[in-house]
């Protein structure tokens, strides 16, 4: 008889949402337990309200008492217990206040608050009397206060506008909390802005717009993963930054579902998770197999650099390349270290500006220039792609690391599909150049290994 197996039950984060439910499962309760879960915590409910909704909008609402939102939490409070509580729809002054004792009672702190007024589609989600019941009852519980630019305007008085104005609706609504405030900016133009203010310190959280229409449940999905890291012991501001990166990895994931706005998909920040190490080694892979081709040949006096793109990548920063380049030795390459994230800001802007138009498309390479080797790709059967350095605007021409996604991004609006190879003649101190792009580094590969081939 072998030993006995022992098993130690590690406690997650105890994280509970007290909101509606979405019978589309792009927002609300659905969409907390998703992030809860995707995040590591333990996630548990209560149910305010019952919708009837899809990605066209909110048909119905069914309310539900009171007295059962408070027995909801009276029996997962005084069982299982919770290290953070985020709020989202609410519906009526009276679940508010229930909810606000029953908080009181067991002296929950760590409590976010996400005053959900009206859905996306424009279906108010709050009684509008509730509105200072929420203000006077739940605000001064609240750790954290995350209104959207709508929201926050109806709390102030004022629109808003620009950053100017949040920062001044900020202080206003700070003077009204317990906690702390972050006003969402994602309907301002620019780059995704948020200002977080914890009556002291005001920050500024920016990232990339994403242009997409599939943002439905991007509010949830934001103060959930906030409270999620915030219950597992993150400070407040650092849930905060870490909730705004898991919310865009979730933006850029979204796909179309519904014959309306889509739900992001929290997936995708477990997805860019996974797929780090498979990314490196795939681009390993593929040097080891230029090495043995001997492709010295096709090496520019630049160098070159081999690059490789994490789903959803935004940034360079997600984009693995080699560090020191891949360098000509004889008629072969010298790799000079293992594949690295952010090691080549110039591999990272060409597949960065093709993933703009192509997500699928995550690799590329850059080999040198020759006219007769863009002759034999024409033969070969490759898709050519080019521009004209000349052409670029003074104003890109200034800005520093411009000038690449600029000319890439002029063949890809002119095409129709994804070409093979992308190139120019170069300008003044500008090396002409061809770039291979692929979905993969094993695809980038075989077409280098094609082109070669037709060379000899």
């Amino acid at each position: 008889m072998g030993w006995p197996v022992f098993v130690r039950w590690v406690i997650k984060a105890r994280i509970l949402t007290i909101a509606g439910s979405d019978s589309g499962g792009g927002a609300g309760i659905q969409a907390d337990l998703k992030v809860i879960t995707l995040l590591g915590g333990y996630g548990s409910s209560v149910v305010t309200a019952l919708t009837a909704q899809n990605t066209l909008g909110v048909q119905d609402i069914l309310d539900v008492s009171s007295d059962f939102v408070q027995k909801q939490m009276a029996a997962v409070l005084s069982d299982i217990g919770a290290d953070a509580v985020k709020t989202g729809m609410l519906a009526r002054g009276e679940i508010i206040s229930q909810v606000a004792r029953e908080l009181k009672k067991y002296r929950l702190k760590k409590l976010v608050v996400d005053p959900v007024m009206v859905s996306q589609s424009g279906h108010p989600l709050l009684q509008d009397e509730a509105v200072e019941t929420l203000v006077q009852d739940l605000f001064p519980l609240g750790g954290l206060v995350t209104p959207n630019l709508s929201e926050a305007s109806r709390l102030v008085g004022f629109p808003i506008a620009n950053p100017a104005a949040m920062k001044r609706a900020a202080r206003r609504i700070k003077e009204r909390t317990g906690g702390a405030v972050l006003i969402k900016g994602g309907h301002l133009e620019g780059p995704a802005l948020d200002l977080f203010f914890d009556g002291q310190h005001l920050e500024e959280i920016t990232a990339p717009r994403i242009p997409t229409p599939h943002t439905h449940g991007t509010g949830c999905t934001y103060s959930a993963a906030i409270a999620t890291f915030w219950g597992q012991g993150k400070s407040l501001p650092e849930a905060v930054r870490e909730g705004k990166n898991f919310v865009q990895q979730a933006i850029r994931a979204a796909r179309p579902l519904g014959r309306g706005h889509g739900p992001t998909d929290p997936y995708g920040w477990i997805e860019t998770a996974l797929e780090r190490y498979p990314v490196l080694t795939a681009l390993d892979r593929a040097a080891v197999r230029l090495k043995e081709a001997a492709i010295g040949g096709l090496i520019p006096e630049v160098q070159t650099n081999f690059g490789y793109a994490l789903p959803y990548a935004a940034t360079p920063l997600e984009v693995a390349a080699f560090p020191g380049r891949l360098v000509r030795l004889g008629e072969g390459i010298a790799v000079l270290g293992f594949p690295a994230f952010g090691a080549s800001r110039h591999v990272a802007r060409i597949i960065l500006t093709v993933m703009q138009f192509h997500p699928e498309y995550r690799s590329a390479m850059n080999i040198r220039f020759e006219e007769g080797w863009l002759k034999a790709a024409r033969r070969l059967g490759f898709r050519l792609g080019g521009f004209d350095r000349r052409e670029e605007p003074p104003r890109v021409k200034l800005r520093e690391g411009s000038s690449l996604s600029w000319g890439v991004g002029r063949v890809l609006e002119k095409m129709r599909q994804v070409p093979d190879l992308i190139f120019d003649r170069g300008d003044v101190g500008k090396e002409p150049m061809i770039r291979v792009l692929g979905r993969d580094p094993q695809e980038v590969t075989d077409k280098i290994m094609i082109l070669k081939k037709g060379l000899l």
